[in-house]
């Protein structure tokens, strides 16, 4: 998918983000939350990670959301902004708080954290049609989205199908699932997701939430037949890989060929969905030493929509995303800076063999942008 779309204003950015952002509290030390004496402040929200991970890497980009009228606030607009992002659209709610959350560390042998969050009757639960800027929503070439916000109240939900609706000018929406089952307050999240995914262009979805979500089995293929609407879908295998499946269908925006995968790659290429004939790229996850998974699969959205952006091939465009993803999964928050864009598309022009070999590190970005030398391992 090649992006040339019109923005629909003269002040028109790459990407849009909308959705909720939290201040975060990281603990001090390792422990239970009711152990854990002091945390350090930070920011967190899966549309504002994506916003901050493209503003870091160049990308001209607009979040969009509420904010309460309080120093959380003030704080978000503040930190959000100094990535590089427009801030301008962000409303100030004086009636309803700023959302925060305290979460733990992970075990790095089971993935056992805390999370507890205090976002009931945040500001930004109060988003819908008719308190929001629609127009600064679509003045993007892409608009990112998530689930997330659709959970968060009826307001929220009918804003998302408002911006996910077809009409002439509607920007490229991206969509991430996120499914999120403590949310959503009625069983019917599931199905709302899924009418989500459905309108839009481009979708990230993991191979465990769909399954979740959808009771979907059956790997990559049954996710597509499920969701054939979409130009493009990302089904993301966690450690294993993420595979891209694309179609000609539900979409006027161009669409560049999917090139032939190597001879060595098609042994993990995964069949055409049934009914179809639509190519698909997989690309592996190279093995990373994981300090936090939080934010990961934000990091992993950011990165292919660079790529797309920038008209790279669909094995590159997985692949910046993996590597954006292992930036994050080697940094104790929810937001960590993108490799450069030259360490990027050096790492995702390897051969089969060179990828397959990444052992990535806590600090590895660094080490790379400062001398030309091996990744390190952990």
């Amino acid at each position: 998918m090649t992006i040339t779309g019109p923005c629909n204003a003269p002040d028109g950015v790459d990407v849009v983000a909308l959705g909720e952002s939290m201040v975060t509290f990281l603990p001090s030390r390792p422990g239970r939350l009711a152990d854990v004496p002091s945390f350090e402040r930070a920011i967190g929200g899966a549309e504002s990670n994506v916003a901050c991970g493209l503003a870091a890497a160049g990308h001209t980009v607009r979040w969009v959301s509420r904010v309460g009228a309080d120093g959380f606030g003030d704080h978000l607009i503040e930190a959000i902004g100094a990535y590089g992002v427009d801030v301008s659209a962000v409303r100030r709610d004086p009636a309803r708080p700023t959302g925060v959350y305290f979460r733990t560390a992970g075990d790095r042998a089971t993935d056992a954290h805390e999370v507890a969050y205090y976002r009931a009757g945040s500001a930004a639960s109060a988003m819908s049609v008719a308190n929001m800027d629609l127009a600064a929503a679509r003045s993007g070439r892409v608009l990112h989205l998530s689930g997330i916000t659709a959970a968060l109240s009826d307001g929220c939900r009918e804003l998302m199908r408002e911006l996910t609706a077809p009409g002439e000018g509607r920007p490229l929406v991206s969509f991430d699932v996120n499914h999120r089952s403590g949310l959503w307050r009625d069983a019917g999240g599931p199905r709302v997701l899924l009418e989500l995914a459905r309108g839009a262009d481009v979708v990230f979805v993991g191979e465990d939430e769909a399954e979740e979500a959808w009771g979907i089995t059956g790997g990559p293929d049954a996710v597509r037949a499920a969701l054939p609407e979409p130009r493009v879908l990302v089904v993301k295998q966690g450690g294993a890989g993420a595979t891209a499946f694309v179609s000609a269908a539900g979409s006027s925006w161009p669409v560049a060929q999917f090139p032939a995968l190597p001879e060595s790659a098609q042994s993990r290429r995964p069949a055409t969905a049934p009914g179809t004939a639509e190519p698909t790229a997989y690309v592996p996850a190279p093995r990373v030493q994981v300090v936090a998974a939080t934010g990961a699969g934000d990091a992993f959205a950011a990165g292919f929509l660079s790529a797309t952006l920038r008209g790279l091939p669909p094995r590159d465009r997985l692949r910046h995303g993996h590597l954006w993803a292992a930036a994050t999964l080697t940094a104790p928050g929810d937001l960590a800076a993108p490799p450069t864009r030259d360490t990027a598309d050096r790492l995702a022009a390897l051969d089969d063999a060179g990828w397959e070999k990444l052992r990535l590190g806590p600090g590895w970005t660094q080490a790379i942008e400062r001398a030309d030398e091996e990744v390190p391992t952990p």
